[in-house]
């Protein structure tokens, strides 16, 4: 079965650890007085050494409020990717911390991680890492199994998640069966499963149509007003110009500007009214 799905999905499923590199940040005690759920402080990414060295990320510090949708937004290459990684304990910043709920996750034991990455994130990738052959329910149900859950009660979990964003049709269709955008609504589904405290989307409308899109647009406000936080890159201007809170925007590994569309006038950002504009 491992051949079928992804590393970074055996990873959240808790029977991987992430990935190290050869330069890591040191383990950094103390909690943020800050009250956010997610906050990183400085973080930075690099690959290679020398004159081969590339900077992916230069010191990006955010603070993620509980409830909140968050865009992070930018072109292709700017970044995004590897910040939500970073966010989910996929990767090891090169340097500074991502903090959850006031600790600093490189303090964390590898099983607190396995239970981080399974239990307090959930997350969708661009490829969905779906199991052909197996109905959406048993996808969903997936990471419940490998949890030790017994199969009767993952399935009822997972039905009813699959009913919550929208497939109580498909729930014993195989998920080879499936569109693009009901494939991501199962992968998403899979995501809630155990209840995180977060969902992290990686371009979460690349591949999808027009309809599938209102339809995501639609799951993800029901999923904020059930006081889930989110926080998706992206940079498809109209669909991030609908659900945001907050935009960071990133350009070259940097976070250039921050907009709040409730305490902030859109006039004042000039690169993130932009990109909204589309130019």
């Amino acid at each position: 079965m491992r051949d079928q799905i992804g590393t970074d999905f055996l990873k959240f499923i808790g029977t991987m650890p992430a990935q190290t590199t050869a330069s890591v940040s040191t383990p950094t005690a103390g909690p943020t007085p800050t009250g956010a759920l997610i906050e990183t402080r400085d973080l930075r990414k690099t690959y290679g050494q020398g004159e081969a060295q590339i900077t992916v990320l230069s010191g990006i510090s955010v603070k993620v409020e509980p409830g909140k949708l968050i865009a992070v937004v930018g072109a292709s290459g700017a970044g995004k990717s590897t910040f939500l990684h970073l966010l989910a304990a996929l990767d090891t910043p090169t340097s500074g911390t991502v903090y959850f709920d006031g600790r600093a996750i490189d303090s964390f034991r590898e099983s607190e991680l396995a239970n981080y990455r399974n239990r307090s994130i959930g997350f969708v990738w661009q490829r969905h890492h779906l199991l052909a052959d197996f109905t959406a329910a048993e996808n969903v149900a997936m990471p419940m199994l490998m949890r030790g859950a017994g199969y009767e009660e993952a399935l009822e979990t997972s039905e009813r998640w699959l009913r919550e964003v929208g497939l109580s049709a498909r729930v014993r269709q195989r998920a080879g069966e499936l569109s693009g955008g009901e494939q991501q609504r199962v992968a998403i589904a899979r995501a809630l499963v155990l209840k995180p405290k977060i969902l992290l989307l990686d371009e979460p409308t690349s591949a999808l149509d027009p309809e599938s899109k209102k339809k995501l647009e639609s799951l993800l406000l029901d999923l904020t007003a059930q006081g889930i936080t989110l926080v998706l890159s992206s940079h498809d201007m109209p669909f991030i110009q609908k659900i945001q809170d907050i935009i960071y925007f990133m350009e070259n590994g940097e976070l250039v500007e921050e907009w709040d569309r409730y305490e902030e006038d859109l006039a004042s950002k000039k690169r993130i009214k932009q990109f909204l504009e589309g130019k």
